[in-house]
């Protein structure tokens, strides 16, 4: 495809983080891209202009998509993963977490290596990792991550710790362990980890703390690395959207992405 042509962008739900991804689109922000086609589990009120709205996975996968982005959380790549990468297309996702479970990642890498298609991982989150990736490579022999978020943006993890933060007036750590058990716990809430993990030295030797703090009005995480390469610091204070959950830096890292398939110049890791 030329780069004159613009991009058909299939979107996997409609909320959030979606609505601000068409807004960077119609506001130029990725190059020339569009969206051709939506999944979603129920009727979108404010359809994107053009764009088929289905909640029939074949119908919707029979459009000619570039390019498939998932914004609709873990589920949504379990339920239609590998029928997106059989089809053909590149499936970009957001809820990374979701790579924890080993069979489905080895699951959406097989299909992907049968048809030819990408499976794509934004930054989302979090920044950095690229020297994370590249300090790997060297050996690493720690990663931590330090999540700290306002109280209501955790409110739905176990219900112990629902409780725990919900009711909290000063800094309560919820969770330290593994980023594999962190990404049970706290599905919609630590996509930053998993990122982290699959950059470095993956999801059991990766390790995180999670604290409810209600002195924070930011998703922040800081993450600190050691190996051969030296030590690396990096702390980020992202201001959510309207989903607390959600930083809205993760919209622009999709925006990115798209921004590189189409432009002749693109700054890598």
């Amino acid at each position: 495809m030329t780069r004159s042509v613009p991009l058909k962008l299939g979107f996997i739900g409609y909320g959030t983080t979606a609505r601000q991804v068409a807004r960077g689109l119609d506001q130029e922000q990725a190059g020339g891209a569009c969206i051709a086609a939506v999944l979603a589990r129920h009727e979108v009120s404010d359809p994107p202009n053009g764009a088929l709205v289905t909640t029939d996975r074949k119908r919707f996968l029979a459009e000619p998509l570039d390019l498939v982005i998932e914004l609709a959380g873990q589920e949504a790549v379990r339920q239609h993963g590998e029928s997106v990468l059989d089809a053909g297309h590149d499936f970009l996702i957001i809820s990374i977490g979701v790579l924890a479970d080993d069979a489905l990642f080895d699951g959406l890498r097989a299909a992907a290596a049968r048809s030819g298609a990408r499976l794509m991982l934004p930054s989302g989150a979090i920044g950095g990792l690229d020297a994370i990736a590249s300090a790997a490579i060297g050996g690493l022999d720690e990663v931590t991550i330090t999540t700290r978020k306002p109280p209501d943006a955790l409110a739905t993890g176990t219900d112990q710790d629902a409780k725990l933060a919900g009711a909290a007036t000063e800094p309560v750590l919820l969770y330290e362990g593994t980023t594999r058990e962190a990404v049970r716990l706290f599905p919609a809430n630590v996509n930053v980890a998993a990122a982290v993990s699959l950059a470095g030295i993956g999801f059991d030797r990766t390790y995180i703390r999670i604290y409810a703090d209600p002195g924070v009005t930011r998703n922040t995480h800081e993450v600190q690395a050691k190996g051969w390469f030296g030590e690396l610091t990096f702390k980020i204070m992202n201001t959510p959207t309207e989903n607390p959950k959600t930083g809205r830096i993760t919209a622009l890292s999709v925006l990115k992405v798209i921004r590189n398939l189409r432009s002749p110049v693109s700054l890598v890791g």
